[in-house]
């Protein structure tokens, strides 16, 4: 029997050669596939070992090599940064890329990043938030292979996925490999919500995956790969390291939160659910002590749970700023449930302020136009859901041309 590290030679399947676009033309899915018997395997006891921790599968790939590196401050090998890490063993980190909320994590969400240079290091931080979503050629020059290293939480719309697109389209126009160290989807152990229509993509949902995509960036790496989502069908070469012992039915915790409001276990697991708010007037919380666990508005009927948003660091002038917000409380873990339209269909339903509950920017996020509509209708959810499951079950076969690890299901 393969042992379960036999896994992480996936690199040499996948390889790491240069970019191009490809010339394949028989199957919209050309990436070389792991065999089965490799990497689905039955859960093993032994400790979890995200890929970054794994430095002796892919320091030979670095070694001689100019390194840029995509990090921000869910990047760490225990307790050690993987710039310091890196650096520590005579690699040659040439540049940091940093997402959403900045290289250290602490910027707004939806806040301008700007470049910098890290102070311990010394390294050119370029921020790929802004203007400059996709590493342009010239920060590309003195790089010779990128790296990849950052924590998901399993939702279409959280932007780290979307970086790491654009990460991949760079590398595929560029002719630089991408090295993707994957870590654990702390979501990964289901798949629901709609498929996003191709007309509501976004940087907030740039691929036609549902809202909880059950996949590990590595995965989704592959799959944006294998169906030649790149700009021009482009595909990138691409290794992934996957994570040892690991398994969709897995229970992880994230040791960093991944982003300012997400600061522990409940939030991310009610994200995805409460993020469809942020295209609402409803406020999921931030400026409180718990975002992501509380929702509210000046406009809900039911008084008997309120909250007032306050500035804060990562929360600088949060929704309904010194307003008191009336709504629900989900800080009790009980209530921590898998996606859901429940917490959405019961704010409209008991909302004094109907004609405005809903902002342009909710499409995006639901990635349908169909959504809205049923909610306004007075759809129960079980008749939503059944909108969307033809959809979902064609992207569960899709997904599991893709799968390193073994599924839920």
């Amino acid at each position: 029997m393969i042992q379960p590290l036999a896994i992480l030679f996936i690199t040499l399947l996948l390889g790491l050669g240069n970019c191009s676009a490809s010339q394949t033309t028989h199957s919209t899915r050309t990436t070389p596939e792991v065999q089965e018997s490799e990497v689905l395997q039955h859960p093993s006891p032994e400790p979890l070992h995200t890929g970054a921790a794994q430095m002796h599968r892919y320091l030979p790939l670095l070694q001689g090599k100019r390194v840029g590196l995509v990090v921000n401050q869910t990047s760490v090998i225990g307790q050690a940064h993987l710039v310091d890490s890196l650096l520590s063993r005579d690699i040659q980190v040439t540049t940091i890329f940093a997402p959403e909320h900045g290289f250290r994590g602490e910027a707004d969400a939806g806040a301008h990043v700007k470049d910098a240079k890290d102070t311990k290091t010394g390294l050119p931080i370029i921020s790929l938030y802004g203007k400059n979503k996709k590493p342009l050629p010239e920060q590309l020059q003195n790089v010779d292979i990128l790296v990849f290293d950052i924590q998901d939480v399993g939702a279409r719309f959280y932007t780290y996925i979307s970086t790491m697109h654009y990460v991949m389209e760079a590398c595929a126009e560029n002719n630089k490999p991408l090295l993707v160290l994957d870590r654990p989807n702390p979501n990964g152990h289901y798949v629901d919500g709609p498929v996003l229509e191709k007309e509501h993509a976004s940087f907030v949902g740039m691929h036609p995956i549902p809202i909880v995509h059950g996949l590990t960036v590595g995965e989704l790496a592959r799959m944006i790969n294998g169906e030649k989502w790149l700009n021009g069908q482009r595909q990138c070469k691409l290794t992934v390291i996957p994570v040892a012992n690991y398994t969709h039915k897995t229970d992880y915790t994230l040791p960093v939160r991944p982003s300012p409001n997400l600061p522990n276990a409940q939030a991310v697991t009610l994200y995805p659910s409460l993020c469809l708010f942020e295209g609402t007037n409803v406020s999921v919380g931030r400026g409180t002590e718990t975002p992501f666990q509380v929702i509210g508005s000046p406009y809900y009927k039911h008084k008997s749970f309120s909250f007032t948003p306050v500035s804060m660091p990562g929360a600088q002038d949060p929704p309904y700023k010194g307003v008191t917000c009336y709504g629900l409380d989900l800080t009790a873990p009980a209530k921590a449930t898998p996606f859901t339209l429940a917490y959405v269909l019961e704010m409209y339903k008991n909302s004094t302020n109907q004609e405005k509950f809903f902002n342009n920017f909710f499409e995006k996020l639901a990635g349908t136009s169909t959504l809205r509509a049923q909610i306004k209708a007075g759809k129960s959810e079980s008749e939503i859901r059944a909108s969307w499951q033809t959809a979902l079950a064609d992207y569960k076969k899709m997904r599991k041309h893709y799968l390193l690890y073994p599924d839920f299901e």
